[in-house]
This record gives C-alpha cells, sequence and structure tokens, in this order.
C-alpha cells in the first residue's frame, strides 16, 4: 500500500474514533470531498483536544495552541511540530500528535484555507483558555462559539467554493457551526459545572439558552436551503438534524436521543 493511501486509512479510522456526529456524513461524500473534509475536520479535532485536556495545565495549553497557530499561518513544519509536543507525547492523543499526517491528506488546492482557519481557531482557543472559559455576555459567547465552532462552517465553505463553486453566505456558515455548538453546551451544561466551566451569560437562564441554539439553528437551515449540491447538502443536513433533535430531547427532560432515534434520522435524510 502506498503511504498516502495508508495515511488516508489511517485518517478515516482516527476519525470514526473521534467524532460521532461528523463520520456518518463524511463517509458519504463523493471521494475528492470525503479526503478534504476527513481532513479538515482531523485537523481542528486535533487542536480541540488540547483545549478540552483534562491534564494539562492552563499555560501549556495556551503556549501549545498560540505555537500550533503560527505553525499553520506559515509553511508548516512538521519537525518543529513534533518537538513542540513531544513533553506531553504521553498526554496528547493520537488525533492530535498526528497532526502532521492529516494535513497531508487534504489536496494542495484547499490547503491554505484549511490552514489559516484552523490557525485562527489555535489561537482563538487560547486566548479563552487564558480567560479561563468564563463568558459574560452574548458578544463573548459569539465570539467563544465563533472561534470553536463557527470557523468550521466557514471552512467547510471555502470547501464546497474550492470544489465545485458552491457559494454559500459566511453569516449563515457562522450560524450552522454556532447552532451544533451551542446544542453541545446544552448537553453538557452540568458537566462543564463541575469542572468550573461557565458558558452561559449572566443572568442567562437555560431557557436563554435554548433561543441562542434556535436562532442559530435556524440560520444552519437557511444556510442549507442555499446548497444545490446534493451530496453537499446532504453532509450538512446529517448534523443539523441530529442537533434539532437533540435540542427537542432536552427539552423533554432527557439527556440524549436513542440509536434508534439517530439512525431514524440519518435514514430520512439519506433516503
Amino acid at each position: 500500500m502506498s503511504e498516502p493511501k495508508k495515511v488516508y486509512n489511517e485518517a478515516m479510522r482516527v476519525l470514526k474514533q473521534t467524532s460521532r456526529t461528523f463520520y456518518i456524513p463524511i463517509v458519504l461524500l463523493k471521494p475528492t470531498l470525503k479526503k478534504t473534509v476527513a481532513s479538515a475536520y482531523l485537523c481542528m479535532r486535533a487542536i480541540d483536544e488540547i483545549e478540552d485536556h483534562e491534564d494539562l495545565s492552563p499555560d501549556i495549553k495556551t503556549t501549545l495552541l498560540q505555537n500550533i497557530s503560527q505553525l499553520l499561518h506559515n509553511t508548516f513544519d512538521p519537525d518543529a511540530y513534533h518537538q513542540l509536543i513531544q513533553p506531553y507525547m504521553d498526554k496528547l492523543p493520537e488525533v492530535t500528535i498526528r497532526l502532521s499526517e492529516w494535513l497531508t491528506v487534504c489536496p494542495k488546492g484547499i490547503i491554505e484555507k484549511v490552514k489559516k482557519s484552523t490557525g485562527i481557531m489555535a489561537s482563538g482557543m487560547a486566548k479563552w483558555v487564558e480567560k479561563d472559559w468564563q463568558i459574560s455576555t452574548e458578544e463573548e459567547l459569539d465570539e467563544y462559539t465563533y472561534y470553536v465552532a463557527g470557523l468550521v462552517g466557514v471552512m467547510l465553505s471555502d470547501i464546497w467554493k474550492w470544489y465545485d463553486d458552491t457559494e454559500t453566505d459566511h453569516e449563515l456558515a457562522i450560524g450552522f457551526g454556532r447552532g451544533l455548538q451551542s446544542v453541545n453546551i446544552l448537553r453538557n451544561q452540568d458537566e462543564d459545572q463541575e469542572r468550573g466551566v461557565n458558558f452561559i451569560p449572566n443572568g442567562w437562564s437555560r431557557s436563554d439558552l435554548f433561543q441562542y441554539a434556535t436562532k442559530n439553528l435556524n440560520l444552519a437551515e437557511q444556510y442549507i436551503e442555499t446548497i444545490n449540491n446534493r451530496n453537499i447538502a446532504t453532509f450538512c443536513k446529517i448534523p443539523y438534524k441530529l442537533a434539532v433533535k437533540t435540542l427537542a430531547v432536552m427539552k423533554d427532560g432527557r439527556e440524549k436521543m436513542t440509536r434508534e432515534e439517530v439512525k431514524t434520522i440519518v435514514d430520512q435524510v439519506t433516503d
């Protein structure tokens, strides 16, 4: 097996291990898109694992994220990256350790856009690690969710444009990412509070956060409606529909969907 094919197969294996939401729609994409989106997702997941890491100190997280951002904004040097993470190899997950390899999977025509969005995300995450994720206002919530999820929407839109000139609205793309992230925040609220992290603006109730999620999921719906490529639209619909259903389930007092409910949604979208 050739080295590129081997790395691609490894990427798909790690993708399946790390993503419940995105693995299913990614594997439904046509080959070029599948390779590109898988690479892009893994790059962003690699830095996300640093931000969320339970055993790394805030100073170490900030240093790693800021340095990774610099590497991504320049000609990415795999040796410099491995030197950077070397002291933490026993703590970091495979998806983070192999960031250099995930970049090699991405087609040359779009790699710089993927690096740019991931680099901005890394610096934004570093900023919020320094702030200890304490969010006081809706503007701060918007800023945080832009860095950790809105940029996913931006990056995907860059990929669609590169692939077949599919045009999408920048703000709707950000809303798509924010909508998915705000559902995650609601789902993980108790867990986040236990570790001292607060994503809810001062004076907001859980109901306000539901409204915030609904507002952004409405933007996500508009985003998807503008996409004429059926393969891309299907990709976007799956996480969107899962998020909408998760929101409804939580409003009913349940923690998450059943596997059967997930399967039903995927079947409906792909039918």
